[in-house]
């Protein structure tokens, strides 16, 4: 199924990016470069909403989720989004910002078998 890209949040991802968070930036450092085998981009469009990080080749965002994301509202809104890009074909992993700033080691593990596994499947 083919992604729309939605023109009109190019500044607001790029804004995104400029203003990344702690856990952004940590996560970013290990993900750029294609350090795991697959390209990841930060702060993708997608339809209307932006993906922390995604990768085109395994059809995956990555969703960093903070403090806000235990908002009722917020988790509903996550929900919706999450809905939309599954019936795209993209997987969705959520990460909490804790974990990725304080156990970076699992969460790279978690992401690494992700990985393998899909590339298995193929």
């Amino acid at each position: 199924m083919n992604i729309h890209y939605n023109n009109n949040l190019k500044h607001l991802a790029s804004q995104l990016r400029n203003d990344s968070t702690q856990s952004e930036i940590r996560l970013w450092k290990y993900l750029k470069g294609k350090q795991l085998g697959v390209r990841f981009i930060r702060q993708k469009p997608i339809g209307n909403y932006i993906a922390d990080f995604y990768c085109k080749e395994l059809r995956l965002a990555i969703e960093l989720d903070g403090l806000s994301h235990h908002d009722e509202e917020t988790m509903k809104k996550d929900e919706i989004k999450e809905a939309y890009l599954n019936e795209l074909g993209i997987e969705i992993l959520r990460f909490e910002d804790k974990e990725v700033l304080g156990d970076i080691d699992n969460v790279m593990v978690v992401l690494i078998d992700y990985i393998e596994r899909r590339n298995y499947r193929r």
